[in-house]
């Protein structure tokens, strides 16, 4: 029986190829959508808005962090795909007392491409995999960077202010952008003050468009406390979703820089 290990180290094994996958993580629904899987996923989260189709018509379990754990009994999968950092601890510790549960632990570009090709061995799509993680790392090899890179913070929600820190897949996707975190020494997603960005002699602040959905007018409400900082609004799926969404990253990435330059 084939044996898996996961990005959390733990290991599930699988007497054949997953035909009733639930996914709970948006960014790998798009990639199972990619890789060529359809009949085979049965379940996916509210969030998972990519593909469209999938998103009017899969059966949906729930939020990332609320699970609709009678949903999810009645559908029987055979695998479900989890996040550490984007679902509840005791939700999947719960999920993992019925079915086996692989779960994603990204921060980098090397652990993306892990879990691409994790996920295509799992669900015999392997060559498929590949050749996405190719594509990607052409797509990333052919981003030009050449201009000096701003003093940059990106917020991620408000009312606590939050940023991301040097040991999120957010900060891997900024560096690739082409822009300095200067909150790149704090962990995970600090809280932080008009005061702190000021002090940092932040250049460049990005507000997200998830999981909080910024808004011009929150510029408008920023610009007056951060007098000498550029402020714009940013796709977050570019920069915090690690599957195949990562194959239109650094078009996306290039357009910014125009943006951000000129």
């Amino acid at each position: 029986m084939p044996l898996y290990t996961d990005q959390t180290g733990r290991t599930i094994s699988l007497e054949k190829f997953p035909e009733r996958i639930i996914s709970i993580v948006p960014s790998q629904t798009e990639l199972l959508y990619d890789l060529g899987l359809d009949k085979e996923v049965i379940g996916i989260t509210k969030f998972c808005v990519h593909p469209a189709s999938w998103f009017k018509t899969k059966t949906r379990v729930g939020g990332t962090k609320q699970l609709k754990m009678e949903i999810i009994h009645q559908l029987n999968p055979d695998l479900i795909f989890a996040n550490k950092e984007e679902n509840v601890k005791e939700q999947v510790e719960d999920l993992e007392k019925h079915y086996p549960v692989w779960i994603s632990d990204v921060k980098t570009m090397q652990d993306a491409r892990s879990m691409i090709q994790e996920l295509g061995k799992i669900t015999g799509k392997e060559i498929k995999a590949n050749v996405l993680i190719n594509q990607i790392n052409i797509a990333f090899s052919n981003l030009k960077t050449q201009y000096k890179k701003l003093k940059t913070a990106y917020l991620i929600w408000q009312n606590p202010y939050m940023t991301a820190g040097g040991d999120t897949f957010i900060h891997a996707m900024l560096e690739a952008a082409g822009f300095e975190n200067i909150f790149a020494n704090k962990l995970r997603y600090p809280e932080i003050t008009f005061k702190e960005l000021s002090i940092a002699h932040c250049q460049l602040l990005l507000l997200s468009s998830e999981p909080f959905p910024f808004k011009q007018k929150h510029i408008k409400e920023m610009q007056p406390q951060l007098p000498k900082t550029k402020i714009i609004l940013v796709d977050g799926e570019m920069f915090s979703w690690y599957g195949s969404r990562l194959l239109k990253a650094p078009f996306y990435f290039q357009e910014l820089q125009q943006q951000v330059y000129g």
